[in-house]
């Protein structure tokens, strides 16, 4: 496309606005012209770079008289900067749809060179011939000036983070300043090396990083000179920069909007010609060449890039030319879901969608790195540069040292296996097997894909055995035969080559090397050997086989598309025999192409922004259109926009894939419409295809022509639709027959309205059930009756209960398995709900033995609920799983019953292993409880008594020990009454209770001789009740009755110290002035052999100090001596005073069977020892 100036004026510079699309274009004798293109369009077909563009503004901007030579744009705030060769500067802005002067600047000394905003569009830079710098704001104010001594300058730009102004100098130096002006240094022009003469600075382009790199530490500052040499840095100081000698005679350079191409426009000598011929040379920013471009005219003078990156506009002479770009976009295509990669400006990382479009989809996985994307039927492969944190499995030779990484992953963009690899995946191709990955020197195969789902034929052709590897590597200049070649050896990679690949391609058997000199070597696969070499006169850049590998599209760096045959035997001019020949057909400006599948004669190709369909080389008339092609089989094409795409790659919409019919399908569908079965039928046989018989088919149907649909569905090999003309043949009934085709096209809610017409409730029921639609199925079987339905609505109500469960609904899974009585999914339900009052409901109601109930009973376990547990297993007659649940959620007393009940024997040996467990542990305490819940009461009581002896030798609180000996007395207690029980359940109804009490008592006596300490299981509780009691009395001053309850304690000796006894009875005695008493305990006291000398001679010497003063005697005698004396007449001692209990009424515990005075228990609510309740 063009645009033409008017009156011839030659233009000298051109912009274009990346953000709102406004193109300035400059030239001479004033001439500036703010152009827009827009595009417009009501076919949602025509989209992209297919729509007719027009011209929505052209406006000539008025105000320079001298030719004018830099035009810049202020994107940020809408501005346009101007400048002519008056040095004359103007700032336009846009106001109701026009440009209108804003500002105006003039220094009428010298001509302006270059000017430049800053990223953010706060700041310009200008500067002029003679040296002068100024830097203004955006408002107009000028920040700082400097004038350059001597210094011609004639280019500046900023960095991405504004501290840095780079000026370019008439004679091609390059200085380095920061944002106030300062000279840090010289730029070291690595380019220039070796060359001689006068140059000059074409170009200083640095990308701002606006919408990310393609990779962590790009290079992004480009300089190009005139002479065409060219270095591109990834920062001022780069002093190893990428190196490009562009062999042309450069007039400008620009990077495109995201930094991924640099365009390098100019012109270059034809030998042949003695002019001149206008090129832009396309590179990366690392430097490989992606294409040329030829421009008609004479003189190019500028460039510049649209914001999307998908068109450039040229200034030559006195037009403006626009070529259409197309970018080599990272994508693929498997399985319905289109991959694609682009970068952010917030992420180092390329961003990678696997867009699904069938259920519009997608999933994003973020890869550092990505080289390229290869898709193949169902899987993908991303080709990465390996992380060089990622510690890599050193043990494997192969991988140790990998630079390269292969990721396969499916077309959710799953990982399935990374292949590290050390050779540099320029290449790569797919087949339903292998990778094939290719430097410019070797080739790398790789058996990605096991023979799991494949045919019995495809196996046939991989089979290997498994020692010999699933990988290869191959040099370029090697000739191998197909045998296993040696090992799998990298330094095969390294070693270099005269003849570089420039493109590969393969098949299930065969795979394609093209080089660089146009020689295609064909190898067969996947047992590589070199059958064949072509050569051909032109570079390959992208190479494709046909679905039978026969046929070779070559399409070369200038997009000119060739065909080469690949087996036809030909003779050439010298009168031999060779194999392959080129043919005629050639198209240029091609792009992109892509065989069917499914046919060898048929491809489609992309031209320009047209889209031709070949078959037999012949084209059908073409398609506008500028997406890039997907899929093309069944005589269809699908193709996406992703130009579209990548303008909002988060949301991709359904309306960027297009779906395009070819001719043949076309025409027989409309033959078919139009002109009926049997002349479709005709052309249908002279251009055959399954996909037109299956249209034939299906319109026979729709007509009932059933011989012609079986026929058809004969041909398209589509057994299910013989089958079904089989059964449409044996139904009488015209309606019915409607009606099943009818639901063979899927459209079943009519065919359940036909059934319903013709009262046939049990097929539209049928249907129902076959498409799995339970809800409609239960609506039909609720509008009639009959017997048959009973067990249909059981599986109807159960299916929505799945349905339901399935989607976590318990609460409407429950109604309808209650209705469809299915235990074992109600079960699972309650659980999932915690209703497990259901679930014991459910389990009462289950008869015994139910298959079921285990299950049940599990669950019960799972959330603690013992009884429920034990219960359920009971029921099917699991006593042992119910004693083991007992044991496992600590229920010993319950496990032990039911172990007596269902008499095993393993509880007791059982319960002393995990007591012993418990012990060795040191939780004595848990042993106890242990003991307890399982009824040992004995057992417990020892070990309590063991703890309060423990206790008591510690000199703990005295209060403790005594709780702990109730504690264990208590537990012998509970060990006589069970002995009695046991012993009346074994004599019942023989003789009198006492007699069975005694027998129990006997019985107890046998088993208890081995401690004694059952008879007297209170003496601990008791001792220590005394002791605290004499003291609590002695303390509240009640000294006669402390020294009745002290002397108590003599009887004690064996479990409280004689040193406490004898010393607290001493004190006792001694405040209640019974000297006597005293000096009897002091007796006791001096004669102990437990104390130290020191110690009986403290004692001595307090008893010379009392009883010089006092005579040991008693005071009170005739109280004292009846408890002095003791004997077997002794009194029963009431617990709560410590005091000798003489009358005949007095309260009896039931617990600790020890007594109180009768006008004692009236204050007390629990027994002073035992503290169990006074009743």
């Amino acid at each position: 496309m063009e645009i033409a100036v008017p009156n011839n004026v030659k233009l000298k510079c051109i912009s274009w606005n990346k953000d709102q699309g406004f193109i300035a274009c400059g030239g001479e004798d004033g001439l500036l012209k703010v152009l827009r293109l827009e595009t417009q369009t009501d076919d949602s077909k025509l989209r992209g770079l297919a729509a007719p563009s027009n011209l929505s503004m052209n406006q000539n901007l008025e105000g320079h008289s001298g030719a004018v030579q830099v035009v810049t744009w202020n994107e940020q705030y809408q501005k346009l900067t101007t400048s002519d060769q008056n040095g004359l500067i103007i700032v336009w802005m846009l106001y109701k749809g026009s440009w209108y002067e804003e500002m105006i600047n003039n220094r009428n000394k010298s001509v302006v060179r270059s000017m430049s905003w800053n990223a953010d569009g706060q700041k310009i830079c200008i500067v002029y011939e003679d040296g002068a710098v100024i830097v203004g704001s955006v408002d107009g104010n000028r920040i700082w000036g400097k004038d350059l001594k001597g210094i011609q300058l004639c280019h500046v730009t900023w960095s991405a983070d504004s501290k840095i102004l780079l000026f370019g100098m008439a004679n091609g130096e390059i200085h380095i300043y920061d944002n106030q002006g300062n000279f840090i240094m010289k730029m070291k022009l690595n380019c220039l090396v070796n060359v001689t003469g006068a140059i000059s600075i074409a170009g200083i382009h640095w990308y701002h990083g606006t919408e990310g790199y393609v990779e962590p530490d790009c290079p992004c500052l480009a300089i190009c000179f005139d002479n065409g040499r060219c270095q591109i840095m990834r920062h001022e100081n780069d002093q190893n920069p990428i190196l490009i000698d562009t062999g042309m005679y450069v007039v400008g350079i620009q990077w495109n909007h995201i930094g991924s191409v640099l365009a390098v426009a100019g012109s270059q000598k034809v030998v042949t010609q003695d002019k001149d011929v206008n090129i832009v040379q396309f590179y990366t920013p690392f430097g490989e060449h992606l294409g040329t471009l030829k421009v008609p005219g004479k003189q190019m003078c500028s460039l510049s890039w649209e914001g999307g990156g998908l068109k450039i506009a040229l200034a030559v002479d006195s037009f403006i030319y626009f070529a259409n770009i197309r970018p080599d976009y990272k994508w693929g295509y498997c399985s319905n879901t289109v991959v694609y990669a682009y970068t952010r400006p917030d992420r180092p990382e390329y961003c990678v969608v696997f867009w699904d479009t069938k259920n519009n989809e997608k999933f994003v996985k973020y890869v550092k790195s990505l080289i390229s994307i290869t898709t193949c039927g169902d899987f993908c492969i991303l080709a990465t540069k390996a992380d060089e944190n990622h510690p890599q499995e050193e043990n494997e030779m192969e991988t140790f040292g990998a630079t390269f990484v292969l990721v396969l992953c499916n077309s959710i963009g799953t990982p399935l296996d990374p292949k590290y690899i050390d050779l540099v995946p320029l290449f790569v191709a797919m087949t339903k097997t292998h990778v094939i990955a290719a430097s410019k020197e070797a080739f790398y195969t790789w058996q990605y894909r096991v023979a799991k789902k494949l045919t019995a034929l495809e196996i046939n052709q991989i089979t290997r055995s498994r020692k010999e590897g699933r990988e290869r590597i191959y040099h370029v200049d090697d000739v191998p035969s197909g045998s296993v070649d040696g090992v799998f050896d990298y330094s095969k990679a390294i070693q270099g080559t005269r003849d570089p690949i420039c493109a590969i391609t393969a098949s299930d058997k065969t795979l394609i090397v093209g080089r660089e000199s146009g020689i295609i070597q064909r190898y067969s696969f996947p047992n590589v050997a070199l059958i064949q070499k072509y050569s051909l006169d032109c570079r390959a850049c992208q190479l494709s086989l046909n679905c039978n590998s026969s046929r070779l599209a070559i399409i070369d760096i200038a997009g000119v598309l060739t065909f080469f045959d690949l087996d036809t035997r030909v003779t050439d001019s010298t009168g031999q025999q060779v194999v392959g020949e080129l043919l005629k057909l050639e198209r240029k400006d091609v792009w992109d192409m892509k065989w069917a599948k499914d046919n060898p004669d048929l491809f489609a190709m992309m031209e320009k922004t047209r889209m031709y369909v070949f078959r037999n080389l012949d084209p059908e008339e073409p398609i506008q259109t500028s997406g890039y092609i997907c899929n093309f089989e069944d005589l269809e094409i699908k193709s996406v926009l992703l130009d579209e795409i990548l303008k909002n790659p988060e949301h991709p919409s359904k309306d960027y894939i297009m779906n395009f019919e070819i001719r043949s399908l076309r025409d027989s569908r409309a033959l078919i419409e139009k002109v009926g079965i049997e002349d479709a039928s005709q052309f249908i046989e002279d251009n055959p295809h399954p996909r037109l018989w299956r249209l034939l088919a299906e319109a026979a149907l729709q007509k009932l022509d059933l011989y012609t649909a079986q026929q058809a569905f004969v041909r398209c090999k589509d057994y299910q639709g013989i089958k079904f003309v089989k059964r449409l043949g044996n139904l009488q009934s015209e309606s019915m027959k409607q009606a099943e085709v009818i639901a063979y096209f899927g459209r079943f809610e009519e065919a359940e309205r036909m059934y319903l017409d013709m009262d046939r409730r049990d097929l539209a029921i049928g249907l129902r059930l076959k498409l799995g639609d339970w809800f409609r199925v239960l609506q039909l079987l609720k509008t009639g009756s009959g017997d048959a339905d009973d067990s249909l609505l059981e599986q109807a109500h159960n299916a929505i209960g799945d349905y339901f469960a399935d989607r976590q609904k318990w609460l409407n899974a429950v109604q309808y398995y209650v209705k469809g009585r299915n235990q074992e999914r109600l079960a699972e339900c309650y659980y999932m709900l915690e209703d497990y009052e259901g679930l014991e409901n459910l389990a009462n109601s289950l008869p015994e033995n139910h298959k079921l109930l285990p299950e049940i009973a599990r669950m019960f376990v799972r959330v603690g609920m013992c009884e429920q547990a034990v219960s359920a297993f009971l029921k099917c007659n699991q006593p042992k799983s119910a004693v083991d649940t007992c044991v496992h959620l600590n229920q010993w007393n319950k496990a032990v019953e039911l172990a007596k009940s269902h008499s095993m024997k393993e509880i007791g040996s059982l319960l002393a292993r995990y007591a012993s467990h418990l012990l060795e542990k040191n939780k004595t305490l848990d042993a106890i409880e242990l003991y307890r819940k399982a009824s040992y009461f004995f057992d417990a009581a020892k070990l309590m008594y063991k703890i309060a002896d423990e206790e008591a030798k510690k000199r703990t609180k005295p209060l403790r020990v005594k709780k702990l000996y109730v504690l264990s007395a208590l537990l012998i207690e509970q060990y006589h009454e069970q002995m009695k029980n046991a012993q009346r359940g074994k004599v019942k109804g023989k003789s009198s209770e006492a007699t069975s009490a005694l027998a129990g008592l006997l019985e107890e006596e046998v088993l208890s001789t081995s401690s004694r300490f059952t008879d007297n299981a209170w003496r601990g509780a008791e001792a220590y009740h005394f002791f605290i009691l004499a003291q609590r009395q002695l303390y509240e001053g009640y000294v006669d009755t402390a020294l009745k309850t002290a002397l108590h304690l003599r009887d004690y000796e064996d479990i409280i110290p004689s040193v406490e006894i004898y010393s607290l009875l001493a004190l006792c005695a001694c405040a209640s002035r019974a000297f006597g008493t005293c000096s009897k305990a002091f007796i006791k006291l001096e004669s102990l052999e437990t104390l130290t000398v020191e110690q009986k001679q403290q004692y001595e010497d307090l008893a010379l100090e009392i009883f010089t003063k006092h005579t040991p005697k008693d005071n009170r005698k005739s109280e004292l001596n009846s408890l002095l004396e003791g004997g077997e007449g002794k009194l029963p001692t009431c617990i709560a005073t410590g005091s000798p209990i003489i009358e005949y009424q007095f309260w009896v515990c039931k617990v600790c069977k020890h007594y109180v005075l009768a006008q004692e228990i009236s204050n007390y609510n629990f027994c002073p020892l035992c503290h169990s309740s006074v009743e």
